[in-house]
């Protein structure tokens, strides 16, 4: 097998014409010269300098491999510096996957202090919702994941459906709503970051009795409203809390546009709960927001997280977004 320490000893001994002179420009004996020349002779198995009165000069087989050293040796010393710029964050890439959400109150201020104290490490965006997210990180897509899923009173996803339609078209969409939620809250094979609890609030028109109570609205006193919903993963979770308070939610419009939830709600047409994350990126104009409860009376809320592959846990610029993104959750 040949070393590269073999190569830049034979490229040595070609440059000054002698094992001493290796010797000394290496910074080695002369007998440490000798031994790995016959150790790279034994490797090619045929003779690679020849001497010449008082010097030597390659053969034609050591002209050859020399010719080959120089681009082995110039490769391998620019991919040492590069790993040497990635290890010190120098250089690096993070590609991240967010939903919406997190995308635009999370992210920003996260890679804005990354770029700031290590601008020579790229970041790179794109947004996708869990279970889709998920699957592009385990396909080599990303390299971080930002993901949240809703605490389970029992440990299993709920089986979402719409309030109208056919009964074999909810049962359809329950089921795949169900293996949607399932795929997306799986992570016992990533490493998780918690980043925080999202809190879940109520969106009631401005002139609904309970808007101006002032305190928490328990969900089974919304029990005989219309509602608007969101995303699977969080209609699948409103249908759940509404169960445990002991109704069945009337779905009359499903949309993942805040804004568009904000405005049928302030157009009297329903009620509504979204993460406090998406009030912060939404201006709730003629709605009424309320802490929300659900039957046990604690808070409804989100976990939000940063999921990474246990390989790329430890990457330098990968570690360093993860604890970007935790410092910029702490100050929410």
């Amino acid at each position: 097998m040949i070393e590269a320490r073999h190569l830049r000893v034979l490229r040595a001994v070609a440059r000054t014409g002698s094992f001493s002179a290796a010797a000394r420009e290496l910074g080695c004996t002369q007998p440490a010269i000798s031994q790995q020349m016959k150790a790279l002779e034994k490797s090619v198995d045929t003779p690679l300098v020849v001497r010449s009165g008082r010097g030597m000069q390659l053969s034609e087989a050591g002209r050859v491999l020399l010719k080959h050293a120089t681009g082995i040796l110039a490769g391998l010393s620019a991919a040492e510096e590069e790993v040497a710029a990635i290890a010190g964050l120098r250089a690096g890439r993070v590609r991240l996957v967010s939903f919406p959400t997190a995308s635009s109150t999370l992210v920003p201020p996260a890679v804005a202090r990354l770029r700031d104290s290590h601008p020579g490490v790229r970041v790179s965006l794109v947004e996708a919702e869990p279970p889709e997210s998920l699957a592009m990180l385990r396909g080599g897509e990303c390299e971080i994941a930002l993901a949240f899923r809703y605490p389970q009173s029992d440990g299993a996803a709920a089986a979402p459906g719409p309030a109208h339609g056919s009964p074999r078209e909810a049962r359809a969409e329950a089921n795949l709503e169900a293996q949607q939620l399932s795929a997306g809250t799986d992570w016992s094979d990533l490493v998780v970051t918690p980043l925080l609890d999202d809190p879940l609030v109520g969106l009631l028109p401005a002139g609904h009795p309970l808007a101006g109570r002032g305190g928490p609205v328990g969900l089974a006193e919304l029990a005989g409203e219309q509602w608007i919903a969101g995303c699977p993963q969080c209609r699948g979770h409103l249908v759940e809390l509404c169960a445990g308070a002991g109704f069945e939610p009337r779905i009359d419009f499903a949309t993942d546009d805040y804004p568009a939830v904000v405005g049928l709600v302030a157009a009297g047409l329903g009620v509504a709960v979204l993460p406090r994350l998406a009030l912060q990126s939404v201006r709730p104009d003629g709605v009424s927001t309320v802490p929300v409860r659900t039957a046990s009376g604690v808070p409804a809320v989100r976990q939000v997280v940063a999921l990474t592959l246990p390989d790329l846990a430890e990457v330098p610029a990968v570690a360093l977004m993860r604890e970007r993104l935790a410092g910029a959750a702490a100050d929410r």
